[in-house]
């Protein structure tokens, strides 16, 4: 009764209020005669001339071209970004490489038409500022990524390898301005202006892109990778303070007349460091505790940061300074700069900077480089940044007392310039300082000097190879132990990891080694919390752990190639059995993913496609392709976990599908050794009777363990029986076979473990 009510009430309105619009516009279209002199023309004009004029229009209308472009930018530099990434190069290459290829160096030179409509002129400063926000936002995030305590407690030599690979590769970058000034200088820009500008762009070095190699290299927790990243840390504070009094001497005209903006850049200082970050460390204090900032509370830092970068914008050193600035001042509370970096990371990074990326490319001009001696020059430039930089680090890398191994290889880290330096270019560029042939080289020197970090610590690492070839001390493991490895994503899967390898173990875990590995999306994580995500990751592992008095070596490492730091892990590791959690997200939604209860309401696109196309069953019949290239190249046993939930491991099927089989009467032994499981073995097509000695083998457990193991033909299997049982342990054929011949079965498993032989 109540939606009839409703659906009349519903009606009423609607029609009553729509009859009297209408009867207002009959009674109002009289009134056109003395207002529309020309509606007949209006009429009797071509409609579809009209809407070809209207659609034209749309289309080329400021906002319409900004979203197009921004559109494509974004899907271009994911291209690339991915490209360069399966290379083994930072993503942050193939997106600044991406913005080139839309520039006039690819696009604009071989389809000038569509470049000229995607990025006319007069769009290009709606481009330009939409990028300085993101910039903005970026250096922000570069600041609040700083540790200082870490700066100060290494600041020794941390300073001296700094400050060297400053001065190093400046001096340098001024002598090549000696050269380049006269037949390349814009006109108007005195020689000093020239030089420091130069002299910056061969001293900077990429500190998030420095950051992001040292994570996927594992050289986080090592000795040289705590000095690269102070050094880099260190160079990031002071050669933004260099560029902020290159930038006030440039404007001046003059070191004196600069002399009044860098006494209001110090003072500015002062003042962000005595004043705004006690009040920040106050107000982050009282908020710590909270798991989500109010509103208030994050507009007051938001507003910090956009004070910040006004009062550098108009003191003369830039606005980037000033965001730079008002990161480092942010509350050193970890939860905090968490909760900032996630707010302002993403439409950072994903959305704003491939902008900056593209921009920089439209201003890259390679065809400006026309002849041979041009590009003698861009080798010229390449060559001392590399020789200032690389050398001047590890020169005095050595000097402090590292190894020739380390010297060089923090001299290859520091010559990483990636973004920043594009940063300092752009800025260059924009003040006239540096004409578009010297920032095209320069470009060209920041992608060579980023692009071969990865090859040159390769290349190190081949001619000064390590005397003994020692392992993480987590993962150092004793001769004539049974090792075991077991990777983990969320802790509820980990600790039902952990109870499956005590039933394995327990008894003789002193004759066992268990290592628990655990990988994190590097491109997530950052520098300043890696310490706490590690340690919060295995912090219910462990406790699971302790209730078995299970001792459990941990493995943490940041990655974004998980199943080749996987296989790398426990090859090098000559490990004796692999356990992996299955692919859970490949069969979310899909009919594999319901058989083993382990679907959701999200619709899989990739599961969709499959479908669609008849695949499905190809996917179904297996695993995820990250699980493929497991089994594919362990060279150990292999374990393959579907988590269902395991609580204990107390009854337990093992199913024998052909006398291959027979490996798994080993788990039988270890169960009920150390974890007392009952076993129930099901013969599936009278595999037991025809082979004699699995028979025998399993009448000798059952003598040893009465009571403990039990064998079942298959017509005995229902689904009470599958569902009393806690694990399925099946062999990677059976399991294969079963999912096209008796996936009722599946779909009332507990949790499984398929096993690839060794």
């Amino acid at each position: 009764m109540k939606n009839i009510k409703n659906s009349l009430f519903y009606i009423l309105t609607i029609g009553g209020f729509a009859c009297l619009m209408y009867l207002i516009v009959k009674k109002g279209e009289p009134l056109e005669i003395t207002k529309v002199t020309k509606l007949s023309q209006v009429i009797d004009s071509n409609s579809w001339s009209q809407i070809k004029e209207t659609m034209h229009h749309n289309v080329t209308h400021p906002l319409a071209i900004l979203l197009l472009q921004i559109i494509t930018i974004i899907i271009v530099a994911r291209i690339f970004g991915f490209l360069f990434k399966k290379i083994g190069q930072p993503t942050v290459i193939g997106e600044i490489i991406a913005g080139i290829f839309l520039g006039p160096s690819f696009i604009g030179m071989f389809f000038p038409e569509y470049s000229l409509f995607l990025f006319p002129k007069t769009s290009l400063p709606n481009l330009q500022f939409i990028s300085q926000i993101g910039l903005i936002l970026f250096m922000f995030i570069v600041g609040m990524e700083l540790d200082l305590k870490t700066i100060q407690k290494k600041a020794h030599e941390a300073i001296i390898i700094s400050h060297a690979s400053i001065i190093f590769p400046f001096a340098l970058g001024m002598g090549l301005a000696y050269i380049l000034y006269q037949s390349y200088a814009s006109e108007n820009v005195n020689f000093l202006s020239f030089s420091l500008f130069i002299g910056i762009s061969m001293s900077i070095t990429a500190f998030p892109v420095l950051a992001r190699i040292v994570q996927e290299r594992q050289l986080t927790k090592t000795r040289i990778g705590a000095i690269v990243i102070t050094c880099a840390a260190a160079d990031d504070i002071s050669a933004w303070c260099i560029l902020a009094a290159v930038i006030a001497i440039v404007k001046a005209g003059s070191v004196l007349s600069s002399f009044y903006i860098i006494l209001m850049a110090v003072g500015y200082v002062i003042l962000m460091l005595k004043v705004i970050q006690p009040f920040l460390k106050r107000l982050g204090d009282i908020y710590s505790h909270q798991d989500t900032l109010s509103k208030p509370v994050v507009a007051i830092f938001f507003v910090t940061l956009l004070i910040s970068s006004y009062l550098t914008e108009i003191i003369g050193i830039h606005a980037l300074f000033g965001a730079f600035m008002a990161g480092v001042i942010m509350p050193q509370n970890l939860h905090f700069r968490n909760v900032f970096i996630e707010k302002v990371e993403d439409v950072s990074l994903v959305l704003l900077l491939p902008l900056f990326f593209v921009f920089t490319g439209l201003r890259t001009q390679i065809g400006l480089l026309n002849d041979i001696h041009l590009w003698e020059i861009c080798a010229l430039i390449i060559a001392v940044a590399v020789v200032g930089k690389f050398f001047g680090s590890a020169i005095a890398a050595k000097f402090v007392g590292q190894s020739w191994k380390d010297s060089l290889m923090i001299g290859a880290l520091m010559n990483t310039r990636g973004l920043m330096e594009l940063i300092v270019l752009n800025i260059g560029f924009d003040l006239g300082i540096l004409p578009p042939a010297i920032f095209t080289m320069l470009v060209i020197m920041a992608l060579v000097t980023t692009f071969m970090t990865g090859p040159a610590l390769d290349f190190i690492n081949y001619i000064l190879p390590d005397k003994k070839n020692q392992e993480n001390s987590d993962t150092i493991q004793h001769q004539g132990k049974y090792k075991i490895l077991f990777s983990f994503g969320d802790s509820e899967r980990g600790k039902s990891m952990v109870r499956l390898v005590n039933s394995l173990i327990g008894k003789t875990s002193n004759n066992a080694s268990v290592t628990a590995l655990h990988l994190e999306p590097s491109n997530e994580l950052h520098q300043y919390n890696i310490k706490e995500v590690e340690r919060d990751s295995f912090k219910p592992i462990k406790r699971e752990a302790s209730k078995y008095n299970l001792s459990l070596q941990t493995f943490f490492k940041p990655t974004l190639d998980f199943d080749k730091e996987i296989i790398d892990t426990a090859n090098q590791g000559e490990y004796d059995l692999l356990v992996v959690g299955m692919g859970q997200s490949m069969y979310e939604g899909s009919f594999l993913g319901k058989l083993l209860g382990i679907t959701t309401k999200i619709i899989n696109p990739e599961k969709l496609y499959h479908t669609l196309t008849g695949n499905e069953k190809i996917l179904d019949n297996g695993f995820d392709d990250r699980t493929n290239a497991i089994i594919r190249s362990t060279k150990m046993e292999l374990g393959v976990f579907a988590d269902k939930g395991l609580k204990k491991v107390d009854d337990v099927s093992i199913l024998i599908f052909s006398k291959e089989d027979d490996f798994l009467i080993n788990y039988v032994q270890k169960m009920i050794h150390n974890n007392e499981s009952r076993i129930s073995v099901i013969d599936y097509n009278d595999t037991i009777k025809h082979f004699a000695e699995l028979k025998e083998n399993i009448r000798a457990i059952e003598q040893q363990a009465p009571n403990h193991i039990a064998i079942f033909s298959q017509d005995k299997i229902n689904v009470p029986f599958l569902q009393s049982m806690d694990l399925l342990l099946i062999s990677i054929n059976a399991w294969r076979y079963l999912i096209e011949t008796k996936p009722e079965w599946l779909s009332q498993v507990p949790s499984v473990l398929i096993i690839k032989h060794r």
